[in-house]
């Protein structure tokens, strides 16, 4: 049986972009731990207000969005 543990700390409304070119968006809270240990969390696209969802790892990879 797969343990579940609590969600690590993740900067919620902080403005990220996907890599160093790409679009910005909004951190947003955890949603379910993956079976790799991973978590997936909500991010909201800041041009369109479009939600989705997106690996914490990813996520911590991004750079500030400038």
């Amino acid at each position: 049986m797969k343990e579940i543990s609590a969600p690590p700390p993740i900067p919620v409304g902080k403005i990220k972009s996907f890599g160093a070119f790409g679009s910005k968006y909004e951190v947003g809270h955890a949603l379910r731990q993956l079976d790799d240990g991973d978590w997936m969390i909500v991010v909201k696209m800041v041009e369109s207000g479009e939600t989705t969802e997106y690996r914490m790892t990813r996520m911590l990879d991004d750079p500030e969005a400038r």
